[in-house]
């Protein structure tokens, strides 16, 4: 009985010694797993870090040498060569203490300067210029400003510090380069929507230096103008039973706008006119090609984001500023002649407010030039007859 007790024991031990014996050689197995699959794990973290910074330092190096190598396109003649005379040139000039870029186009270096003034505050033309308007490059040198807070002179200044004279002193100082640069003692101003009223901004401070001012999406007031944008919105909101819009439309309320959503409040009408206007079959070639100019080479890839951050935040804190601007209070004279080539389609730009500043205003010569086929941008809905135009504004001056 006693060995019986006593092998019983001894098995018993035996057979806890050895599941205890498994148990470890488990636990010391599972340790060493899992200590592998930690370095495993450690060693692909490494891995990816390092993949991750060299990728993050391949796109800032080829973001900063898109920036570098930022170029305009050269003047061909029909061999292909660059055209004798000509000039392009992408070039970065400082203005008033604030570095800022112009685009410079001409066929002959010789031929009058034409200084075009895109829309906004915060947009950039440069490459839709030269692609919609290149027959100008025949006639004049065409200079193309990205204004600051824009494009590729996004951080020539602080957006929360732009005002509008910093637009009116940049744009005066650079008429002064071009008058000394090209040996020319008047240039002439072609301003878009927002920069129509930027050209009668400059002309009424320094009319010596302007041959003429031509507007188009001309803008007369602007709080007037962002009202009437709204009704209509909402006109065409209600007609078309468009619940959801009328519903946004009625939450934001009519204009002004102030704060940090001023540019979304205004989006909200001034995209669905656009979209009305793009739907009008009497406007011919509707709406910019955005893909085409922003792939365009005068912008590298923080350009490119600068782009639409311009459009966004530039105009959010620059437009507000002009609400209390009416150019048939404060610019019934100018001593420029003074053109407005207008869409006939537009309801972006209420040309009726056009005609009433066109009958008030007193200038050497006014006219106004209709596009029966275009809406907002003539220059782009009809750009052939838009350059037809500037062309016999340059030949009653020349």
């Amino acid at each position: 009985m006693n060995q019986i007790i006593i092998f019983i024991i001894l098995m018993l031990s035996a057979t806890f010694a050895l599941i205890t014996s498994i148990i470890l050689c488990i636990s010391l197995l599972i340790k060493k797993r899992k200590e592998k699959a930690l370095t495993k794990t450690v060693s692909r973290l490494k891995r990816s870090s390092i993949v991750l910074c060299g990728l993050m330092v391949i796109m800032f190096g080829f973001s900063i040498f898109s920036q570098l190598i930022g170029k305009t396109p050269p003047i061909l003649n029909d061999q292909g060569d660059v055209l004798k005379g000509s000039i392009a040139e992408l070039k970065k000039i400082e203005l008033n203490g604030r570095k800022e870029w112009i685009n410079i186009r001409g066929e002959n270096k010789e031929n009058p300067v034409l200084l075009f003034l895109a829309g906004g505050p915060g947009g950039s033309q440069m490459a839709a210029v030269r692609h919609d308007l290149k027959e100008l490059e025949k006639h004049f040198v065409v200079v193309n400003w990205d204004q600051p807070g824009s494009g590729k002179s996004y951080y020539a200044a602080t957006k929360n510090s732009l005002i509008v004279e910093d637009y009116i002193d940049d744009g005066l100082a650079l008429t002064e380069y071009l008058c000394d640069r090209f040996k020319e003692e008047k240039i002439y101003i072609v301003g878009e929507s927002w920069g129509s009223a930027l050209g009668v901004f400059l002309a009424a401070d320094t009319p010596n230096r302007y041959h003429a001012v031509i507007g188009t999406g001309q803008m007369i007031d602007f709080l007037k103008t962002e009202i009437m944008d709204y009704d209509k919105g909402m006109e065409i909101a209600k007609k078309k039973d468009d619940v959801d819009k009328i519903a946004k439309l009625t939450t934001n309320g009519r204009p002004p706008y102030y704060g940090s959503d001023v540019t979304w409040k205004s989006s909200e009408y001034l995209s669905y006119l656009s979209n009305y206007m793009k739907k009008n079959t009497e406007i011919q070639n509707n709406g910019y090609n955005t893909l085409r100019d922003i792939f365009s080479p005068e912008y590298g890839i923080i350009d490119k984001i600068n782009f639409f951050r311009g459009i966004v935040t530039t105009f959010n804190h620059v437009y507000p500023q002009l609400y209390d601007i009416d150019l048939r209070v404060d610019y019934p004279k100018l001593e420029v002649p003074v053109y407005f080539l207008l869409g006939r389609h537009d309801i972006n730009a209420p040309t009726s407010l056009v005609e009433e500043y066109a009958d008030i205003l007193n200038a050497p010569h006014k006219k106004i030039v209709w596009f029966e086929h275009s809406g907002h941008s003539p220059w782009i809905n009809e750009s052939d007859k838009f350059v037809d135009e500037l062309l016999k504004v340059k030949g009653s001056i020349y």
